[in-house]
């Protein structure tokens, strides 16, 4: 089975936290970036003066990233370091090493200070910061290994991105090409990965074998053509404004398939909600976050309660039964976490209306047991042969209740370059307890006809198109971006904002737009119009209220109907009419007034 990890993490169960998280899986993941860039003179040249240079497309690139991990990750750190200018700053005292950014989390400032040097700062750039093909590259990456093992917070992922159109920086000198092979060593050793941006020059071919073979690729490894500069550039241009989820195990459970058969598994939520980011409380004065604190006090004597003296209690025939917080907490465990296998059934029996949530996704865990691979392997290739699925009774932690689900298995999906598009694997599909079904009554409704059905099919023919969920974002998410962006960055106006869940009605006339005229004039009236309000009915007039008041009352006995106890059934015009025609007082103009009123009238109780 080839490697899975790229299922999405954040989705917790929705009935209570689960006690075998594992802390490191859900908290203190950081990431490290360090753009890398090239500022030698061929950098900023450029034939035409519309036209950017390749350090400005380095900048918006640099630019365009900090702003999708803001929204997308904004606890990672990223960093900006010049290498072939003439200044030096950096904390070795290397030459020609130019920290621009430290390592730190992306904010406004460092945006707009990108920005400024994109528009005006470039043209600058040779006054300020000076051009000299005199660097090092191995000092570059030195300076890049000291800003990662400097950094106070722990970064689990460290990556640097070489931005370059030079493709032998060090031709002729043996010594510098030794130390940075030397030095990209020690990069990989350490866990920072070496990912090169090259910039081809106009009429001219980046040639990897030059240098950097000996940076990216170790001596065992085969030599690969690099992706299209373009392709790459246009990735990393991109603006992308959604949530980053980390891809790891929501939790490691056992799966016991009988006594002394257990496996070790890692379930996995590919799909999850994406709500707006909660708010943070600020202070008014000083603009820091706020933390608040919160006691519970006795009422009569306004002691501080401590978590032990509190108790929870449930009413069960008029009487509050107590409970002590270990007694709650035993009530609420059914086992311990993990799947047991109870038995097989055919995957058809499984329907989509046994949808009840989400579901997730499982594959083995080595870390836990050793073998897990294999026995999971052979549970998946069966299931697949013989067409079943099995039921596993599921219970994710010690606090969450057992859950009955459907383990549907997926076999691996490859593409033509032997990459995997679909992971090996169960679906877990919770399935539902016999109260969560219920009858839905029929109603009594006009049928269509064939012909409509025949003509309602046309139309959907005519509008069909390939769906995925990734082609449409959440206009509500996507707005609160852009206005938050707005805001942080000083903008008067916040970026545009393409709405692709309304439907394109020119598009779909142009398509569709003679099918659809035939089933309107199929289903609908003549006078029908689309959109339309319909017109209330006429309401009646005063005089013919009052005639039916006055009929309504004519036959009746309202002494009577209070003596019976049927002033309740009596509407409030009638209750009133009679009112005012006997002079009764009355304290209220509600129906209830008006029945006590009369009832106080005629003596009844």
């Amino acid at each position: 089975m080839a490697d899975f990890g790229y299922a999405r993490y954040g989705e917790d169960d929705e009935d209570q936290e689960d006690d075998d998280f594992d802390p490191q899986f859900r908290f203190g993941s950081r990431d490290g970036l360090i753009f890398l860039v090239d500022c030698t003179k061929d950098m900023f040249d450029c034939d035409d003066d519309d036209e950017e240079s390749h350090f400005q497309v380095c900048m918006r690139c640099v630019q365009t990233c900090m702003q999708n991990k803001i929204i997308g990750s904004d606890k990672d750190f990223m960093g900006v370091v010049f290498f072939g200018t003439d200044k030096s700053e950096n904390p070795t005292d290397f030459k020609r090493i130019y920290i621009y950014q430290t390592l730190d989390q992306p904010g406004a400032p460092r945006i707009l200070e990108l920005e400024e040097l994109q528009e005006k700062g470039f043209k600058k750039f040779g006054t300020k910061y000076g051009h000299s093909d005199a660097f090092s590259l191995s000092e570059a990456l030195w300076t890049c290994a000291s800003m990662f093992s400097n950094c106070t917070q722990k970064i689990n992922y460290k990556r640097v991105m070489l931005f370059t159109n030079n493709d032998d920086p060090h031709a002729g000198n043996a010594q510098y090409q030794r130390q940075a092979k030397t030095k990209a060593s020690d990069l990989h050793e350490t866990g920072i990965d070496l990912e090169l941006m090259h910039m081809q020059k106009p009429g001219e071919r980046f040639d990897v074998s030059k240098f950097y073979k000996d940076l990216l690729y170790a001596d065992d490894d085969e030599l690969t053509e690099l992706p299209d500069p373009a392709e790459r550039l246009e990735e990393l241009l991109t603006r992308v404004r959604s949530k980053d989820h980390k891809k790891r195990a929501l939790r490691r459970i056992p799966f016991s398939l009988g006594d002394g058969l257990d496996f070790s598994v890692g379930v996995y939520n590919l799909v999850r909600s994406c709500p707006k980011p909660s708010a943070v409380k600020l202070s008014r004065d000083t603009n820091e976050e706020l933390k608040s604190h919160s006691k519970t006090y006795l009422e009569d004597t306004g002691e501080v309660l401590m978590p032990q003296d509190l108790k929870k209690a449930q009413t069960y025939g008029s009487r509050r039964i107590c409970f002590e917080n270990d007694e709650v907490t035993e009530i609420r465990r059914f086992g311990s976490s993990g799947l047991t296998l109870m038995g097989f059934k055919p995957r058809s029996s499984i329907k989509k209306h046994h949808h009840v949530k989400p579901a997730s996704f499982i594959y083995p865990d080595e870390s836990t047991y050793a073998g897990s691979m294999t026995v999971f392997t052979a549970l998946l290739r069966k299931c697949l042969d013989r067409d079943v699925a099995p039921i596993c009774k599921y219970i994710p932690g010690k606090n969450n209740p057992p859950k009955f689900v459907a383990l549907m298995p997926q076999e691996e999906e490859v593409d033509e370059h032997k990459v995997q598009t679909i992971p090996p694997g169960f679906h877990v599909i919770f399935l539902p307890f016999a109260d969560d079904f219920r009858k839905v009554p029929a109603e009594d409704c006009p049928r269509a006809t064939t012909e409509q059905i025949d003509k309602a099919k046309d139309v959907i023919k005519k509008l069909q198109f390939k769906f995925s969920s990734e082609s449409f974002e959440n206009p509500v998410l996507q707005n609160h971006w852009r206005n938050i962006e707005a805001l942080a960055l000083d903008r008067d106006v916040p970026d545009e904002l393409v709405d692709y869940t309304k439907p394109n009605d020119e598009k779909m006339k142009k398509r569709a737009g003679h099918t659809i005229d035939d089933f309107k004039d199929l289903v609908f009236p003549e006078d029908y119009v689309p959109g339309a309000k319909r017109k209330a009915a006429p309401s009646e007039s005063a005089a013919a209220k009052a005639a039916k008041l006055a009929t309504a009352m004519v036959d009746l006995d309202i002494k009577k109907e209070a003596q019976a106890g049927r002033l309740g059934k009596l509407t409030v015009a009638v209750l009133k009419e009679f009112i005012k025609k006997e002079k009764i007082p009355s304290s209220g103009s509600k129906k209830a007034d008006l029945i006590d009123a009369i009832s106080a009238h005629y003596g009844v109780e």
